[in-house]
């Protein structure tokens, strides 16, 4: 599938593209001329790929409060958290607590939808965000489009016109098939090529690679694998799970949104399915893949460089004082704002890692690019 990029991000500020019924014979199809479609948002100025770009690891290219948070289709608004890539996105679990009684999966942040069709549908409906008022506006929209009218009907047997809940299923079905697709998880990075015995790496990233891995050195993999073995070809890089790193606040993109310096995001415990304390400040850790191209980092979009976001994993075992300074304001790291809920034992854990190794850490994480950003 060739994406509908290069046409449809090209107007994402003017129309709605405009669709031919024999391009949207399957629920992939239609769902990637959803992704794309603008009159999904209040002032047909956005669609889903404005804050998930093809052409940026479906992350948000533009750079709104320092580079953290998305402008909504009003122009003014702008949120608390960075968008996180939609690639990938698919291998996320539906959210659940697993049998040690940890929650994991879902999507967002917070896990609050469950899989990506409830993902799918928030951003539509969301004041801030697309800013349309109701399901019903929304397929509304998209019945004044005949061609949306007859694959909605040949795919799912709906009638937009007539059925405005159905249609919202059936739109928000269509946007989680498409992000389904192999085109969101390609696994064609170096690491993959390498996995298959058709490149080697360089000894940097080799080192990089037995550092990620190891349980004597490092503590990278104890949340960011999921698979049993090292030289799995499927490996999302994340368990999936929730954790309080003790990200310092984004005072800066907060000058930028209005938020009070003092205001503390409770992450997982905003999930209205969680009601424990010891949730407040957790939130899911991300994919790996394309990290190298996906700044800025953590949920707040505290930090613009990778190799900042490894030398704040490596502060925890490090008692020199040059860890303790963030590179990128040459000042403390800043407090953590929900001190309580660390998860102390996943970050203490190995020695402090000099200079040389957090530069294979990065060299390694480079490599798990997909080809198309490389």
């Amino acid at each position: 599938m060739v994406f509908r990029a290069a046409v449809c991000f090209t107007f994402l500020a003017t129309s709605a593209t405009s669709v031919v019924a024999g391009e949207l014979a399957t629920a992939v199809a239609l769902g990637e001329a959803l992704f794309f479609e603008t009159a999904l948002s209040a002032n047909g100025t956005q669609s889903c790929a404005s804050c998930h770009d093809p052409n940026a690891g479906f992350v948000d290219p533009r750079r709104e409060a320092d580079g953290a948070f998305s402008r909504g289709d009003d122009g003014v608004s702008l949120g608390t958290r960075h968008a996180p890539s939609a690639a990938y996105a698919a291998l996320s679990p539906a959210f659940h607590r697993n049998d040690e009684g940890d929650w994991v999966g879902g999507q967002f942040w917070d896990g609050r939808a469950a899989d990506l069709a409830a993902q799918a549908g928030g951003p539509i409906l969301n004041p801030i965000e697309l800013g349309l008022t109701s399901e019903a506006e929304a397929v509304a929209r998209l019945a004044e489009n005949a061609d949306y009218v007859a694959a909605f009907d040949a795919i799912y047997g709906v009638d937009i016109p007539q059925d405005a809940a159905g249609g919202f299923a059936a739109l928000t079905a269509a946007l989680a098939t498409f992000e389904q697709s192999a085109e969101f998880q390609p696994f064609d990075s170096k690491y993959d090529r390498f996995l298959r015995g058709e490149i080697d790496l360089s000894p940097e990233e080799e080192l990089g690679r037995l550092l990620f891995f190891s349980e004597q050195f490092t503590n990278c993999n104890q949340c960011h694998q999921l698979q049993r073995s090292a030289i799995d070809p499927a490996e999302p890089f994340t368990d999936f799970r929730y954790h309080n790193i003790g990200v310092p606040a984004n005072l800066v993109a907060r000058r930028e949104n209005g938020v009070d310096a003092n205001w503390v995001d409770n992450g997982l415990l905003d999930n209205p399915l969680v009601d424990d304390p010891g949730a407040r400040g957790a939130f899911k850790t991300p994919t790996l893949r394309n990290v190298a191209v996906t700044a800025p980092y953590m949920h707040n979009g505290v930090f613009q460089d990778l190799r900042t976001v490894v030398a704040f994993y490596n502060k925890y075992n490090s008692n020199a004082p040059s860890a303790q300074i963030n590179p990128e304001t040459n000042a403390p790291w800043g407090a953590p704002p929900v001190p309580e809920t660390i998860a102390t034992e996943e970050l203490t854990h190995g020695p402090a890692l000099d200079a040389r190794r957090i530069d294979a850490l990065v060299a390694f994480l480079r490599t798990l690019t997909d080809a198309r950003y490389e």
